[in-house]
């Protein structure tokens, strides 16, 4: 049964791959075979000891110069190099091989590699000496076979030269780059240093505002004790009031004329209820705010207790009016005895009219 045409096509191109196209290794910019196209045996071959897949490592003797001296310059320069006339000994024999070296720069994928392709050529065959040559003809030929081998070694040496020249040349650069960036490096440590310091006297700064902030208020809190204390011990009710008359803070007793507790702080005065018989007490504030006049009256209550209510403006320490300050101070007492004075100097005066 016939096979298909493709496989057909496929056989016959590995065939002409194998038997008519010349022997190549795919390498790297190191010179690390990555792939063998061909028969390449009697151009490489496994040197001995560790594996190493390194071509100059598997390349046979009379090739190895020429194959680094035209693959370092491939590498530097791009390009493609072709070397001929280059004499392998093999197992069979000599064979006479062209080198040609190339970088690859298409495909994308595999840009930066280098393609190695061998190539064998004939050997040309020697003429005989004729009866007419001389006797030193056959130096004369070791001589220039030298000076060819000379010329080469010069090359090479050349090739060498300017190989350590460019490894020169990128050790200044990275020389300058190395000091350049020791360089910035010192400079980034003198500006850490100097943020340091910074952070330092400004931290020092803070614990000073710190300490003084912390001194501050503990005095405030020695202030309102003693303001409390103050209030307290004068028995006289205070109710300090914004200027929305709103209840700012209360002293204690406060309870005793009005229903508050201290989540009525924020509330209207007017919204809480009071045991004042004083329906006209916030119109009296609120007149009290547009004129800062001080406003003071007499006020019984429902259980017939009096009070000497006082309104006056609240001021701040920078003279800002901040809202009112009501003051109940208890006058029951003076009240009653007012009463029994009236009453004992209308009874007077009713037993001297009926005497007379």
């Amino acid at each position: 049964m016939m096979q298909p045409a493709a496989n057909l096509q496929s056989l016959a191109d590995q065939l002409l791959l194998q038997r008519f196209s010349p022997a190549a290794v795919l390498v790297n910019d190191k010179g690390d075979i990555l792939y063998i196209s061909g028969r390449t045996g009697k151009y490489l071959e496994p040197a001995a000891g560790k594996a190493n897949w390194n071509i100059f490592a598997m390349a046979r003797e009379g090739l190895r110069f020429e194959l680094t001296s035209a693959f370092q310059k491939v590498v530097r320069q791009k390009g493609s190099i072709t070397v001929k006339g280059l004499k392998v000994g093999t197992d069979c024999g000599m064979q006479a091989i062209d080198i040609t070296v190339q970088a690859i720069e298409e495909p994308a994928a595999l840009r930066g590699m280098v393609m190695i392709v061998f190539n064998d050529v004939a050997i040309p065959l020697e003429k005989k000496p004729t009866r007419r040559t001389k006797p030193g003809a056959a130096n004369s030929a070791r001589v220039q076979e030298q000076e060819q081998e000379l010329q080469q070694l010069r090359e090479e040496l050349q090739t060498t030269r300017e190989e350590m020249q460019s490894s020169h040349e990128e050790l200044k650069s990275a020389n300058e780059e190395l000091q350049s960036t020791n360089e910035e490096l010192q400079s980034t440590n003198e500006e850490l240093t100097t943020s340091r310091e910074e952070m330092q006297s400004l931290n020092e700064e803070l614990q000073t505002v710190n300490a003084e902030q912390h001194a501050k208020m503990e005095e405030m809190s020695r202030t309102s004790n003693d303001m409390r204390n103050l209030l307290n011990s004068t028995e006289i009710i205070t109710v300090f009031l914004d200027k929305e008359l709103k209840v700012r803070r209360f002293t204690s007793g406060a309870n005793k004329l009005f229903k508050l507790i201290p989540v009525d702080v924020g509330r209207p005065l007017s919204d809480i209820v009071s045991d004042l018989l004083y329906p006209g007490m916030a119109e009296e504030a609120q007149e009290v705010l547009r004129t800062l006049a001080i406003s003071e009256k007499e006020i019984t209550t429902t259980d017939g207790r009096w009070f000497s209510v006082r309104i006056m403006p609240y001021r701040t320490l920078e003279d800002v009016i901040g809202g009112v300050v009501i003051t109940f101070a208890e006058i029951s007492p003076a009240k009653k005895l007012e009463a029994e004075l009236r009453k004992e100097i209308a009874m007077l005066k009713s037993q001297l009219e009926a005497g007379g």
